[in-house]
């Protein structure tokens, strides 16, 4: 049995911050959107789509350390797929 996981309030707070930004990508909006909905939903989960978004604003070299945060957090609630060989 997995551990659910929810938004903490640091990360949520950083989350609302990216989501008020004007310049501000659509991706990072998108993950940070994510993360402030499971503030206090343990049973949410990240989508697919959120969870791309996030991924491909925790590689980007232009993304703030906020956006970063609040993309990580999202990232971090989505389930793992173990991959079959």
């Amino acid at each position: 049995m997995s551990k659910q996981k929810v938004t903490r309030p640091k990360a949520a707070k950083k989350a609302s911050t990216t989501l008020r930004s004007k310049s501000t990508g659509k991706k990072s909006k998108v993950a940070a959107g994510s993360a402030l909905s499971q503030t206090k939903a343990p049973k949410k989960v990240t989508s697919k789509k959120a969870a791309s978004s996030a991924s491909s604003v925790l590689r980007s070299k232009r993304t703030s350390k906020t956006s970063k945060s609040a993309a990580g957090s999202a990232l971090s609630q989505r389930p793992s797929v173990k991959k079959r060989k």
